[in-house]
């Protein structure tokens, strides 16, 4: 009874790996592993990539689908803009990033329709439920006169600021037949200038807004 030799490979022939056990063989086998990759990929980048398309308020083809004007580019606060706090002391408005900033300007004055954009702001603000810790709302006063004590007392937890009117005028942007005393400015927590809302708003409409906001950009 004859033994047969085991086979070799024929001259010139590269003898095939074997597999171990377990391991992947093949080329569909590799394209399937890439496939994988890249939809974990995918997977751990979505909430970053959501936050920051709707973080900016989605703005398809037909229009922004935000209720304030989206300002482009962004005007980050600039770094020469030094305000007085209410303890007399100056600081960097740019030293509020971390935040959101709501932003009103009007002299110390505070007629009928600064009032209005304070209590606006509060009123947003409060809506927030416990996302409102991270909103701050911002009086950029331009003038050093006295503010009236029953505007203290009804929006103590308004940051009333001195600042320099031409600088803040630089700084925020208008609509055509406007000045910047008509608006409310929304500043995101990187210190860029993001949202300028209309004269005389409709404050449900701007709560809309920062609610979106808020909810968007905390996630990832």
């Amino acid at each position: 009874m004859s033994t047969q030799s085991p086979r070799t490979p024929q001259a010139g022939k590269p003898a095939t790996p074997k597999a171990m056990p377990g391991q992947p063989n093949g080329k569909g086998s590799w394209q399937r592993g890439r496939w994988v990759l890249l939809l974990l990929a995918v997977i751990c980048a979505a909430p970053i990539v959501v936050s920051y398309f709707t973080y900016y308020v989605i703005k398809p083809t037909g229009g922004s689908t935000s209720y304030g004007t989206l300002v482009e580019p962004q005007r980050p606060i600039p770094d020469a803009l030094t305000v007085t706090g209410e303890d007399g002391k100056p600081l960097k408005l740019a030293s509020l990033r971390g935040k959101w900033l709501m932003i009103s300007v009007d002299n110390s004055a505070c007629d009928k329709a600064c009032v209005t954009k304070l209590y606006f702001m509060r009123q947003i603000r409060t809506a927030q439920g416990p996302e409102r810790e991270r909103v701050v709302q911002v009086w950029l006063r331009t003038d050093a006169g006295n503010v009236g004590d029953v505007i203290q007392k009804a929006y103590p937890d308004t940051d009333m600021l001195i600042a320099d009117q031409a600088q803040v005028s630089a700084w925020l942007p208008t609509d055509i037949g406007t000045q910047v005393t008509d608006h409310i400015y929304l500043v995101d927590p990187n210190g860029n200038l993001m949202m300028r809302f209309p004269k005389d708003p409709n404050p449900s409409k701007i709560k809309g807004d920062v609610t979106k906001l808020l909810k968007w950009s905390s996630i990832g």
